[in-house]
């Protein structure tokens, strides 16, 4: 039977670290997800409209095998200068793909747009160097969930988004879990029931134990608070089995349907729905049927961590929507 990991976090996957960065001023922040060793990477992207870097090289038929971290970041495009921060702490370390006597850290990133959620502009100089690098320095097993990282002011449907995680761990050992930015077109909660899409996948009361909706008109045409582009999901799911690029890509499509059961609607023209898909290699070569089983471990992780994200937002001063546990008051 399948149960959550120890702390119910990406880093239950040993070797895997995340570190946040925030400017509360700006309302808008960087997540960083690192490991020990470089893992092997895949992506997939559904939404219609990305933001993202690095990511032709993750193809299963491109050179590169491995990545030294991946950065999910706000800020729109000007957050994938966060990458940048975090290539230039990885290359203090010595990290990177080696090439003659040089080392390049890989570093992918996908961004998310919050540039309209109520904080101050970021002015001349692009924050998002800085955010990365020190969000790569706070990388570590423990890392706040909600208002927090790239989640720092992200929005879901009509309610504040946030960062969320969850994990699962298989039959045999296989570790799969998920972290997620959730600044969703779609909503996570069920228009007038107050509980989430995601309500049926919950475990151990992880966000809130309101129990699911009672009823909902499948017919009713879903309420859209802001059709101008401002969205975008961005997730990682992992694993600690060892999967090759093309194993990471089919997880990280597997992944897209866990976002689809929790945001409604989700991968709409506006959102660029992102997921990467890693692993650290530390378990046995999976078989078809454990691909098979990891995949769906990885959709029921995302549906949980987007619950989280949403319902661990809090509310600050100048927030264009409310935080859902403020609604629940």
């Amino acid at each position: 039977m399948m149960q959550p990991g120890r702390k119910n976090l990406i880093t239950d996957i040993s070797g895997i670290r995340v570190g946040n960065a925030g400017d509360d001023r700006i309302k808008s922040g960087v997540t960083v997800i690192t490991a020990d060793t470089p893992f092997t990477a895949g992506v997939n992207i559904m939404g219609g409209a990305p933001g993202s870097r690095e990511t032709a090289l993750l193809d299963p038929d491109k050179l590169v095998c491995d990545v030294d971290a991946i950065v999910l970041a706000g800020g729109s495009a000007f957050g994938l200068d966060a990458a940048s921060g975090v290539m230039q702490g990885l290359r203090d370390q010595g990290r990177g793909f080696a090439v003659g006597e040089h080392r390049i850290p890989i570093v992918p990133a996908a961004i998310l747009f919050d540039l309209n959620n109520g904080g101050e502009g970021a002015g001349t100089e692009n924050p998002y160097p800085r955010l990365g690098l020190d969000a790569l320095n706070a990388a570590g097993p423990q890392f706040d969930l909600g208002t927090a990282g790239a989640g720092t002011g992200a929005i879901a449907g009509d309610y504040k988004g946030g960062l969320g995680s969850a994990s699962i761990v298989l039959e045999g050992g296989i570790t799969v879990a998920a972290i997620v930015a959730v600044n969703s077109l779609g909503s996570a909660i069920v228009p007038h029931q107050g509980r989430f899409w995601a309500a049926p996948f919950e475990c151990d009361d992880e966000f809130g134990g309101l129990g699911m909706a009672s009823q909902h008109d499948a017919l009713t045409e879903p309420d859209l608070p802001k059709l101008n582009g401002a969205n975008t999901t961005i997730a990682v799911v992992a694993t600690d089995a060892a999967l090759d690029k093309a194993g990471c890509q089919r997880m990280a499509t597997a992944a897209h349907d866990g976002m689809a059961r929790a945001l409604v609607p989700s991968h709409t023209p506006f959102d660029g729905d992102c997921i990467f898909g890693i692993a650290t290699g530390e378990g046995a070569m999976p078989g078809p049927l454990d691909q098979l089983r990891i995949g769906h471990a990885a959709s029921l992780c995302l549906s949980r961590a987007i619950a989280r994200g949403v319902y661990h937002a809090t509310g600050v001063a100048g927030d264009p929507m409310p935080a859902f546990r403020d609604q629940l008051a």
